[in-house]
């Protein structure tokens, strides 16, 4: 099932449970699946339409009225286009808004460089009273719902709309601000977040047919990060790689680094946007472009491994 629709479906039971849950777009209801509800609970969903600093503003003023509210639009809109309201009427308001952005960075593929997004974790992060998490897949983020609407404060939750991959199982169960240690290992730490984490599994299985030892971590929450985990692994392995779809600068790797610095200096290498511009193209080709995919991956552990 695409992620989309599982999100509606966990989205609509809450909803019956918790009446103060308010849902609104910017035009995308159908895009972002979240049509159904309108029809559901037609007073609790409003389509502003294309006007997402408004959308972003009344969110506002519905938290500041005792309502939970959830914004939804694709990433660079619901970050970059409306960065001062969510700056000043949210986060600087301490306001209790969930803000979901749909396709991140390269998940954008044929919906063209001006909806494709690298910059928006390192713009959320540098907020104050701002969560951010990056949900690998559907069973995750079903998962995550129950703690996101209960939870008093901003997220900002990237999700991909159509995809139906799965990583977690439905026994998974999820714990903001902590860590996915999904294997571990001697030689290397591998990082990753979203649907990157795919991607850093993969390579994971690769290096141990050639004999490497992987700890893999899975980062669902980047802000506030799990660092005691990856402090831990770091002083097992010695050597840490990051694996995100967004650029190097202010994401995973830069949050990483920050905590290593700080508290475990640790050889660090990540990989992820450099420096380049949006494009055009089908999701492998844009990995393949961007440095980003598995091979990519392998080859990046090998070099740290000196092999």
């Amino acid at each position: 099932m695409e992620l989309r629709k599982m999100y509606v479906a966990e989205l609509s039971r809450l909803m019956k449970q918790n009446d103060k849950i308010f849902v609104l777009d910017a035009d995308l209801a159908g895009a972002g699946g979240t049509k159904p509800l309108y029809k559901e609970f037609p007073t609790r969903c409003v389509d502003v339409g294309i006007a997402e600093a408004n959308m972003t503003c009344i969110a506002a003023g519905l938290s500041a009225s005792g309502f939970v509210p959830i914004i939804h639009s694709f990433a660079p809109f619901i970050s970059r286009r409306v960065f001062d309201q969510i700056a000043v009427s949210i986060s600087y308001s301490m306001q209790n808004v969930k803000i979901v952005a749909f396709d991140p960075g390269v998940t954008t593929t044929y919906n063209g460089g001006t909806h494709m997004c690298f910059e928006d974790i390192a713009m959320m992060r540098a907020l104050s009273n701002v969560a951010v998490l990056d949900i690998v897949d559907g069973v995750q983020l079903v998962k995550a719902l129950p703690y996101v609407v209960s939870h008093k404060g901003t997220m900002y939750i990237r999700v991909v709309r159509k995809q139906t991959d799965t990583l977690f199982d439905d026994d998974y169960v999820f714990h903001f601000g902590k860590a996915d240690k999904l294997s571990d290992g001697k030689d290397i730490t591998i990082v990753a977040c979203g649907t990157s984490l795919f991607d850093a599994k993969k390579a994971t299985e690769i290096l141990a047919e050639k004999g490497i030892s992987v700890e893999l971590l899975g980062i669902h929450t980047v802000k506030p990060l799990d660092e005691d985990a990856i402090v831990a692994s770091a002083q097992k392995t010695g050597k840490v790689l990051t694996v995100e779809n967004h650029s190097i600068h202010g994401g995973l790797y830069s949050a990483v680094c920050e905590t290593l610095c700080r508290r475990c200096p640790t050889q660090c290498d990540g990989i992820g946007v450099y420096d380049k511009v949006s494009q055009v193209g089908s999701l492998n080709d844009l990995k393949a472009d961007y440095q980003m995919s598995v091979d990519d991956i392998v080859a990046k552990a090998l070099e740290m491994l000196g092999e």
